[in-house]
C-alpha cells in the first residue's frame, strides 16, 4: 500500500480514530534508534539542501531569525 493509498483509508476514519492514530504516531518516533534519527535528519538536511538549490525557499541570516524570535518573544 502506498503513502496516498494509506493517507486516504486514514480520512475515511471518524476524527477520533484519526486523532487516536496521530498520537500513537507521534509516540512511536520515541522508539527511534540514534542511527535512525541520524538518518532522518539527514534526510531532512538534504530535502532543504534540494530546495535550496532549486530556488524554493531563500535562506535567512541568523540574525534575522534571531531578530525575529526575540521579537515575538516580547
Amino acid at each position: 500500500m502506498s503513502i496516498e493509498e494509506l493517507e486516504a483509508e486514514i480520512k475515511k476514519l471518524p476524527l477520533g480514530d484519526r486523532a487516536a492514530l496521530a498520537k500513537w504516531l507521534v509516540e512511536s518516533l520515541d522508539e527511534l534508534s540514534d542511527s535512525e534519527i541520524e538518518a532522518l535528519w539527514a534526510k531532512e538536511a538534504e530535502r532543504r539542501l534540494d530546495e535550496l538549490e532549486q530556488g524554493l525557499v531563500t535562506e535567512i541570516p541568523a540574525e534575522e531569525v534571531m531578530r525575529r524570535a526575540r521579537a515575538a518573544l516580547s
